[in-house]
């Protein structure tokens, strides 16, 4: 009987160890059943520590969060046990029966995977009793808005269209990317700088919420009619607060992604009258001043001068043509020079624009430039106005006399015209000799380049000796060469987490992972050694400063929280001076 007994407690004890060792994997669902607008927690759990974690696709899912992974170590009555939990959060994208399919890791060099999980996505629900629903509370305390500044403008005036993301106050943005930008069709547009983000304060449907202005564009309608101006479309990074604390008691803030979009708006654009509409307009819509001005108004045959026409005040300024000048056939002109000079805010385009002509007379006598005139639509008075330059006469004092007849035949001094009589004379303007030297070339034997070449390597002696001396005092300084050396070696490892600053979670993973980098290479701790106890006892070892190790083990605890609170760009850029500094100190003081 004795045997028996010692036999059946040693089953038992084998049949415990075996159940003890046996290795679990499987998928765990928040619920089986839900609405579309409720969010599912999936978790895949396994009774010890593994590699190569697989997720499933999620397909007709949205990963809206995760993966998040938890340890859970304890002991029973003298029973160890283990898990480790990798957790998602999803929300479904269209009603059905849908399957999750297997996860799988990589355990003692086997591969294990969970079972797959149905759930059944039905309408949705009216109050969604979810934890996990930070969507539908992000989607009633951010905005995206679309202000325009006129509905019911002219053809051609200008109006402004300012995109603004409202947040409720207990609501955080930390990131936000364009999916779609607007294509304004049958309109020229103009984005205007804004000049980096500033946080206001504002009202949205008569409650108080924090804004921010994304972006200004400035439209002026190209068409008459109703004009549709097509939707600015982000995906939003929400921090929703909830009613989970974190390890210091504060709240814990749950993040999601959101679509947002200022929604499609229709401007109604008035055609410009018929009644009383110049010839010569061309458009030009708004407040403008006319001018045509000449460089001089004396000159000698073959010398030039240059006549402007220009346009300046505040309106559709790139969009209409200039009127053109019309000068007699014995004046040489070129092809105008088009300069503008325009500046666009909110209120449209302002500044100026003008045809600059080269002219060139070739005889003696009185040039008239006729008047030309310059007409627009007044916004003001909603009216036509017509401006005229007046005439200008250019008086060419000497030269040869023109012996064509015609209009455009000069006038004499006295603006009587007479009757030109050839003589032998006509072409005495014409030099038939020509005072002409031939082009001297200079020897290189003892010029100026020649000597220089040649004393040259003498005056670059002394600058050599200096270069040489203040590199031996720089190569002496082990102090100085000592502190540049930590320095890049800061910039070397903190590099990806500078380029990650504004994107919090990348940003804090860099970090993170730089200061690691750096101890591994400095120090040569391994991996497995980086616990903040084991870091805090080598580099007091290594004689850092107590203060110096204590900011640097403060920086790895920051990182570690830092993904999880609401962070401004503020304190990104600060935490990374201060892991910066922190690095080159700790390199100035090892030992």
């Amino acid at each position: 009987m004795k045997l028996i007994k010692h036999i059946s407690i040693l089953l038992i004890v084998l049949t415990s160890s075996m159940t003890f060792a046996q290795i679990k994997f499987e998928a765990k669902v928040s619920k089986t059943k839900l609405g579309q607008n409720e969010r599912l927690r999936v978790d895949f759990i396994m009774n010890k520590d593994g590699d190569n974690f697989e997720a499933p696709d999620f397909e007709n899912f949205q990963v809206i969060g995760g993966p998040n992974t938890s340890v859970s170590n304890s002991w029973l009555n003298g029973a160890h046990s283990y898990a480790k939990t990798y957790s998602y959060f999803l929300a479904p994208q269209k009603q059905g029966r849908f399957t999750i399919k297997s996860a799988s890791i990589e355990i003692e060099g086997k591969t294990y995977k969970t079972n797959a999980v149905t759930v059944q996505v039905t309408n949705a629900v009216k109050r969604p009793n979810d934890p996990y629903n930070v969507e539908g509370v992000a989607s009633e305390n951010i905005h995206l808005v679309a202000e325009v500044s006129k509905e019911d403008p002219y053809l051609n005036e200008a109006i402004t269209v300012v995109y603004k993301l409202y947040v409720s106050p207990n609501t955080g943005v930390s990131n936000w990317r364009e999916l779609d930008n607007p294509r304004y069709n049958d309109f020229w547009s103009q984005k205007i700088d804004t000049k980096g983000l500033r946080v206001q304060n504002g009202t949205y449907k008569g409650e108080d919420y924090r804004y921010v202005v994304l972006r200004k564009t400035v439209l002026y309608p190209q068409k008459s009619g109703k004009l549709e101006i097509e939707p600015l479309t982000l995906d939003v990074t929400v921090e929703v607060p909830t009613n989970r604390r974190d390890i210091f008691g504060g709240m814990h803030m749950a993040q999601t992604n959101r679509t947002v979009s200022a929604g499609s708006r229709t401007i109604n654009v008035k055609p410009l009258p018929e009644e009383g509409k110049p010839e010569d307009f061309t458009g030009a819509v708004g407040d403008f001043k006319f001018n045509v001005m000449t460089s001089k108004s004396e000159l000698n045959a073959s010398e030039s001068l240059r006549a402007t026409v220009e346009v300046t005040g505040k309106g559709n300024l790139k969009l209409f043509q200039l009127p053109k000048l019309t000068l007699p056939s014995s004046l040489e002109v070129y092809e105008p020079e088009y300069n503008e000079t325009i500046r666009t805010n909110t209120n449209g385009m302002q500044g100026s624009i003008a045809d600059s002509y080269t002219i060139v007379p070739q005889y003696k006598g009185k040039y008239p430039i006729p008047s030309i005139s310059f007409s627009y639509f007044d916004l003001e008075t909603q009216t036509y106005k017509r401006v005229s330059s007046g005439e200008i006469i250019i008086d060419v004092i000497e030269g040869p006399i023109n012996t064509s007849s015609g209009d455009d035949n000069l006038a004499s001094a006295n603006g009587d015209k007479k009757e030109v009589i050839l003589n032998n004379d006509q072409f005495a303007f014409v030099k038939t000799k020509a005072n002409l030297k031939p082009i001297a070339s200079n020897d290189f034997f003892k010029s100026t380049a020649f000597w220089g070449s040649l004393l040259s390597p003498f005056l670059l002696i002394p600058l050599a000796l200096v270069y040489r001396k203040e590199k031996e005092k720089r190569n002496a300084d082990v102090f100085g060469n000592k502190i540049r050396k930590a320095d890049k070696l800061a910039r070397k490892y903190l590099g990806e987490a500078k380029k990650a600053l504004g994107e919090k979670e990348t940003f804090y993973i860099a970090l993170e992972k730089a200061l690691h980098n750096y101890l591994k290479a400095k120090l040569q701790i391994e991996t497995s050694d980086f616990s903040k106890e084991k870091i805090e006892e080598i580099l007091i070892e290594r004689q850092v400063n107590e203060p110096t190790v204590k900011e640097f083990i403060s920086i790895l605890q920051h990182c570690e929280l830092a993904r999880y609170t609401p962070i401004t760009n503020v304190e990104m850029q600060q935490d990374y001076d201060k892991a910066a500094s922190t690095i080159s100190i700790i390199d100035k003081e090892i030992q």
